[in-house]
């Protein structure tokens, strides 16, 4: 290896050829992150050595990795860039606009120079070969053979890659280039243009680490990978494929034609993930591996994870890339179906439905696991797995526990698989999330579910996708029991059927009466799913206007039992209150238990506390509507709160929802609500709570509150 400082005359001088392997990734810079800058800087060297000539400034650009190779013909030198060739690409398509720029002004000395240097001479060029000297061979060659060898007076409009990235930055360093020299009538074009064509030959510096042939380029390119726009996991596992491949002397580019999938809008298009968008190419490499390893990998350590696999399983790459790209192909396949309104989905594209509706990814490496070519692993069998994971994972979204725990047990149940019979996989994935028995990553029992979601107010506690599936999970079942079709998966509108805007048309009479019909508006038995949305008038006007609004707009399951239940009667607290308990027993046999299964937990605790507010207090009579509580702030003496109707709290005139939230209204800032507000006897509403619990009189799993 040998490392120099040189600059693009030294570089590119001599009649060379410097290959973009057929693997690297695309042209990626972009206007505001890296040409601005370049040219600014550019840009502000000539003006430099234009104020001080004799003392030239320069300009360092950073490094490249170049690798000599052997030459397909000729006697030229052949290089393959390693790592650089997002900056040696701009550098060229910066010379050339410039260049063409000079040529059409008549500049024709400084624009031969820069040609000089992104052309070969003609008679170095064997017959049908690029005269170019920096060679893309992957999927940017047409647009950067286009825009380099067109004429200098060329139309971007007119070029058929006009707008590819590489197109697009030739024209912008042309635009800049020629907005900066001026006219060429000017008197001081002349002296720019010799200052800028000398700083693009001689006032730039890279430093180019060379390798011989034989010497490990990717130790180097994983090392310089912070440089420039970060690599993607993506990136990194390609170069290793590749770099691996001609290890083997197999044909890389007919590899990489055949067996590299990643290269499509599909796959180079984002993913959200929890907050951080991801690559699905790089999130994919992600789950396979977890699926092979039977080991959590951070997203930060994708890349180091297939390394290891790869050195530690020694499968030839020929032989493993062709099965990620079975994989690979079969994931987009589930992906795309369940993306689509309507067909059916098998239960591997049903779980890949869900998970996007819930916002997780947990059971895609599961997936591949149980899909993996190799196993054949009967479908009856994986189908059976899928029903018992997302039983776990969607009855603690029922519940609304976290989910940040729960990949490590994914790794953990495909791990203690990896060996299993066919015959005993089902038996082993449940038994062991039947024995999770902290509050992190347990499997919630039928009697948990069953009390929480009786008076829970779904509507506002779930978030609209999550909600629409669980109905149609619902819907889905009711017609498997008469061999319909799947529900279609466009969005349908959720319908309350009692309105939220209830107090006119559906008039209530005593204080309690307001309050018992109010409580139920958001649960889970007013709501169903309609083919299209209801006018709100519509919507919100009296039951018999509104059930034949219904029968018109109805082609469910869900919302025909309803009519079919009020056919006789209106709709109401007690039919509200028989449909919620009648969908969760649904919603139960949709994601079940094993037999006899109680999901209980060691740490109740952990579980129980954060699942109080001041409503189950008022239930329970252990706080009273009306009942005054006190600051125990220092900085707050005589502070007081009313407890309302629902668990709120009232201070000064003003109602919030929660002890934390009026505490803060005070202190603005902040602040433990439990802690803060206290009962007429001193003692701090966290004890209350604590004493309460202690008495069991709650099931262990509530709604959490602030």
């Amino acid at each position: 290896m040998e490392t120099r400082k040189r600059t693009p005359l030294e570089l590119f001088n001599l009649p060379q050829h410097f290959n973009i392997p057929l693997f690297q990734r695309p042209y990626v810079w972009e206007e505001e992150e890296q040409w601005a800058p370049l040219w600014q800087d550019i840009r502000r060297t000539v003006e430099n050595r234009m104020r001080t000539p004799f003392k030239p400034v320069s300009h360092f650009l950073g490094a490249v990795v170049l690798q000599a190779a052997e030459p397909a013909s000729g006697n030229m030198g052949v290089w393959n860039v390693v790592d650089g060739q997002q900056r040696l690409t701009t550098l060229q398509l910066l010379m050339d606009a410039t260049s063409a720029l000079l040529r059409d002004a008549g500049w024709d000395s400084p624009a031969q120079q820069l040609e000089g240097l992104t052309h070969n001479p003609s008679h170095y060029i064997a017959h049908g070969e690029s005269p170019l000297k920096v060679r893309h061979l992957n999927k940017d060659r047409a647009a950067f053979d286009e825009v380099m060898n067109a004429d200098p007076s060329l139309s971007y409009d007119e070029l058929v890659n006009h707008g590819s990235r590489i197109a697009r930055a030739h024209r912008y360093f042309r635009r800049v280039t020629e907005e900066w020299l001026g006219s060429p009538n000017d008197p001081a074009f002349a002296l720019r243009a010799d200052h800028l064509a000398e700083v693009l030959q001689g006032g730039l510096q890279l430093v180019s680490i060379d390798l011989t042939p034989d010497e490990d380029s990717q130790e180097i390119f994983e090392t310089l990978n912070a440089r420039g726009t970060p690599l993607t996991a993506a990136d990194l596992v390609r170069n290793f494929v590749f770099q691996r491949l001609e290890g083997e002397g197999a044909d890389s580019k007919s590899a990489y034609e055949r067996d590299w999938p990643f290269e499509t809008k599909f796959w180079e298009s984002s993913v959200s993930v929890g907050r951080q968008k991801v690559g699905r190419s790089s999130l994919f490499l992600n789950q396979w591996l977890i699926s092979r390893l039977g080991d959590e990998v951070s997203p930060h350590n994708t890349f180091s994870a297939f390394k290891r696999y790869v050195n530690n399983t020694g499968d030839s790459m020929k032989d493993l890339l062709p099965r990620i790209r079975r994989q690979a192909d079969m994931y987009e396949s589930w992906t795309e179906a369940a993306a689509k309104n309507d067909g059916h989905l098998s239960a591997v594209e049903m779980a890949v439905y869900r998970m996007r509706a819930s916002g997780v990814e947990l059971l895609k490496p599961l997936l591949l696991f149980l899909t993996d070519p190799l196993r054949n692993i009967p479908p009856a069998v994986a189908e059976e797995i899928i029903r018992s994971t997302e039983s776990w994972v969607y009855r603690r979204q029922l519940l609304r526990l976290s989910n940040s725990d729960l990949g490590r047990i994914v790794a953990e149940v495909i791990r203690s698989i990896q060996n299993t019979a066919d015959a005993d996989l089902v038996d082993r994935v449940t038994t062991h999330l039947t024995r999770l028995n902290v509050t992190s990553t347990y499997w919630p029992g039928d009697m948990e579910v069953r009390s929480a979601l009786a008076t829970e107010s779904v509507y506002r506690r779930y978030p609209r996708a999550r909600m629409r599936m669980i109905l149609e999970s619902a819907e889905n079942f009711y017609r498997s029991e008469t061999h319909q079709p799947q529900v279609e998966r466009n969005r349908l509108p959720i319908e309350h059927v009692l309105p939220q805007s209830w107090q006119e048309s559906w008039p209530a009479g005593t204080p309690e009466e307001v309050e018992a019909r109010s409580s139920r508006v958001h649960r889970l038995g007013n709501l169903t799913l309609l083919t299209q949305s209801l006018n709100s008038k519509v919507s919100n006007a009296a039951w018999d206007i509104k059930r034949k609004a219904l029968l018109q707009h109805n082609t469910l399951t869900l919302t025909g039992r309803i009519l079919s239940e009020t056919e006789n009667s209106g709709w109401d607290e007690t039919l509200i209150d028989r449909r919620t308990d009648e969908l969760i027993g649904t919603l139960l046999q949709v994601w079940p238990t094993p037999y006899g299964h109680q999901g209980t937990v060691v740490d109740p605790q952990a579980k129980s506390v954060e699942g109080i507010d001041l409503r189950h207090l008022i239930d329970a009579g252990v706080l009273s509507v009306g009942e005054t509580l006190h600051s125990t702030h220092r900085d707050f003496p005589g502070s007081t709160a009313t407890v309302l109707d629902g668990g709120k709290l009232e201070v000064q005139g003003k109602t919030y929802a929660s002890p934390s939230a009026a505490a803060k209204s005070l202190r603005k800032r902040a602040t433990n609500g439990w802690y803060f507000w206290a009962i007429r006897d001193g003692q701090r509403l966290m004890n209350v709570r604590a004493e309460f619990i202690a008495q069991r009189q709650l099931p262990p799993t509530l709604p959490i509150a602030e």
